[in-house]
């Protein structure tokens, strides 16, 4: 019964046999072989435009990456104040950016608040040398605690980012369960909408170790080929990631695999809202499941084989637990069973 992140599933068996495949043979290195140029392509169809795609080895590089393409002196980014890249991420995006900054922004349900979004913006006044300047705004999809940023909520912010003349990025670490939740294709969720840039994930989705940063105007990547080998990120038997996403790519497995990861997690979410001793914190919208439960019964729950982590409470729900409460974060994914998930819920009765 492990629950704790679709980070502990394997790889899918598909993913595994394409690379037993691509490990034949010899293939020119650094992204120049035919596999490689093959996924580039792959992704222009996925985005339904050229867009410019690197691979690199993790969401983390991915993140720190997309903020170094658009890095200013002084720069700022803004992000959710519980996003991933600010509390997650051990300050590579500062290392990476040589110095930028990362300005919290507060908001319901994980999301970015627009108004107040603008109303952090507006602390740096343009040519005020001691604040610096804004130089990019990042949302996270899905977000940290399970929502996800509808159309009009990502139309709104990069409206925002357009205003300022700032790139909006999007973290997709979980970019496919957000797309097949609200039902639109990547371009739909992504230019259609403003964004500008997506650190595309697929290593929580099924695949061993394959991430790419897609920007959707080739132009504002024209110094990522740089910064990517300066961060000890251009992988040089690259065909091992484009395999990946080969296999991934191939016959929408990877909406597949989504699919069933957020059918799961919907599958827990009905058994919890039945359950006495547990409540859920909000509703889950993706593959995570966030549960209030008492801190014995979470214990109980670990003793008899439960693997989850204990999460804080978002700042903005400083009322969601009581005294002798603790979050739960469930993280289902394309690996987990159906009789676990009934398993876990039976002894949470």
């Amino acid at each position: 019964m492990n629950f704790a992140s679709d980070n502990w599933a394997s790889a899918h068996p598909a993913i595994t046999q394409r690379l037993l495949e691509a490990a034949a043979g010899f293939s020119a290195p650094y992204g120049a072989g035919a596999l490689d140029r093959k996924i580039e392509q792959r992704f222009n169809e996925l985005f339904e435009r050229e867009v410019a795609v690197y691979f690199v080895s993790t969401g983390t590089a991915a993140n720190s990456l997309a903020l170094a393409a658009v890095n200013r002196p002084g720069g700022v980014s803004f992000c959710h104040r519980e996003a991933h890249m600010l509390e997650d991420e051990c300050g590579a995006p500062e290392f990476f950016t040589h110095g930028a900054r990362l300005a919290p922004v507060d908001g319901e349900n994980g999301k970015i608040d627009p108004h107040k979004l603008k109303a952090e913006i507006e602390r740096f006044p343009p040519n005020f040398i001691h604040a610096g300047q804004p130089m990019a705004i990042s949302i996270t999809q899905a977000t940290e605690i399970g929502t996800l940023y509808q159309p009009d909520e990502i139309a709104a912010i990069a409206k925002i980012a357009q205003a300022y003349g700032l790139p909006l990025h999007m973290d997709g670490a979980r970019f496919a369960n957000a797309l097949v939740a609200l039902e639109l294709t990547p371009a739909e969720m992504s230019w259609k909408r403003g964004v500008d840039i997506v650190s595309f994930g697929a290593t929580k989705n099924g695949c061993w170790c394959a991430e790419a940063l897609v920007f959707m105007n080739p132009e504002l990547a024209k110094d990522l080929p740089f910064i990517r080998k300066r961060a000890a990120q251009l992988v040089s038997k690259s065909r091992f990631i484009a395999s990946q996403f080969d296999a991934y790519l191939h016959d929408e497995l990877w909406l597949e695999l989504a699919r069933y990861a957020n059918a799961m997690a919907k599958r827990m979410q009905n058994g919890i809202v039945n359950a006495e001793q547990a409540r859920l914190a909000w509703p889950a919208q993706a593959n995570e499941v966030f549960v209030v439960v008492d801190k014995t019964l979470a214990d109980r729950l670990q003793e008899q084989g439960a693997v989850f982590y204990q999460w804080n409470p978002p700042r903005a729900k400083p009322e969601l637990l009581g005294q002798y409460e603790v979050l739960l974060r469930l993280v289902t994914s394309f690996a987990t069973e159906a009789d676990q998930v009934d398993r876990f819920l039976e002894l949470l009765r």
